[in-house]
């Protein structure tokens, strides 16, 4: 019997590398959507290298060409670029991962995150009104701050400021909430989301299985790395001077002031929805050495 087929866009993301397996593992045959060239020889999982633009990349040769399911774990922003690819494809349904930040960065003071947010409310937008002009059933997955692997831009840079400097500059108490979702549990719920097909055009948030402070995070991720927590409490000014300095570096031209600011926000999100559709059970936030960077 032939294996399902399934597109996935943003295969080499983070989610990607944890969701391919996964999906092999039950049964499907994977086409994997990525920027990168990846040579592969495995039967289970075909590349594709996507050129400067979607639209370069090929029809569907006959009816064994056809994917009639998605799951989108690249930028949620991008995945309108490629909707005349997936009408072409025959597709029925898709996952697509944005983010909780559609709401914590609306009312930011920062341009950047504000239009981060924007994008994101904009893409989830057009994947509607697409599904609602071709038919096309759609789930869409908020997942919160999501770490694993050492590939991560949020922990991952934690802990490499904390390996490099030997402390943690703390702003204020620390004392806003996270809930941290590893990235296995995310590529569990977008699998989850493709197979339960009585759940349509319906949006998630996602979050860990543990609501900790941010102070607490930082304690744990000390205690993976082996050491003793050690703080350095700042004022603002120091971290809106060490932030500019640091954007001057291309590695760290993501970071603002303002992620420094919520420090002492709390950014919690129920995923009690998830939890009864999708069989959502994340795992609290233990990091095992193969989360650590290298």
């Amino acid at each position: 019997m032939s294996k399902k087929q399934i597109g996935v866009l943003g295969a080499t993301s983070l989610v990607g590398r944890c969701l391919l397996p996964l999906l092999k593992k039950n049964g499907w045959s994977v086409r994997a959507y990525s920027r990168r060239k990846v040579n592969s020889a495995d039967p289970d999982i075909q590349w594709v290298q996507i050129p400067l633009t979607p639209e370069e990349l090929h029809d569907p040769t006959g009816e064994s060409d056809k994917i009639g399911f998605w799951i989108c774990v690249a930028s949620i922003w991008v995945l309108p670029d490629y909707f005349s690819m997936l009408e072409k494809h025959g597709a029925r349904r898709i996952v697509a991962v944005s983010s909780t930040s559609i709401f914590t960065k609306s009312q930011s003071g920062s341009a950047e995150e504000k239009s981060t947010a924007l994008k994101l409310s904009s893409a989830e937008t057009r994947l509607e009104q697409w599904s609602a002009d071709t038919g096309v059933e759609w789930i869409v997955l908020r997942p919160t701050l999501i770490y694993g692997w050492g590939m991560d831009k949020n922990i991952t840079e934690i802990v490499r400021l904390i390996r490099r400097l030997g402390i943690f500059p703390l702003l204020g108490k620390g004392d806003g909430l996270r809930q941290p979702v590893h990235a296995d549990d995310v590529a569990m719920a977008c699998l989850s989301a493709l197979e339960k097909t009585d759940i349509v055009n319906r949006a998630y948030n996602i979050s860990g299985g543990e609501t900790l402070s941010y102070l607490e995070m930082i304690n744990r991720l000390f205690t993976a790395l082996g050491c003793r927590p050690r703080m350095i409490h700042v004022p603002l000014g120091f971290f809106r001077l060490a932030v500019a300095m640091l954007r001057l570096f291309p590695n760290y031209r993501h970071l603002t002031p303002q992620m420094a600011e919520r420090m002492n926000t709390d950014l919690v999100f129920d995923h009690t929805d998830a939890a009864r559709d999708l069989n959502f059970h994340p795992r609290k936030f233990q990091l095992s050495s193969n989360d650590l960077p290298e």
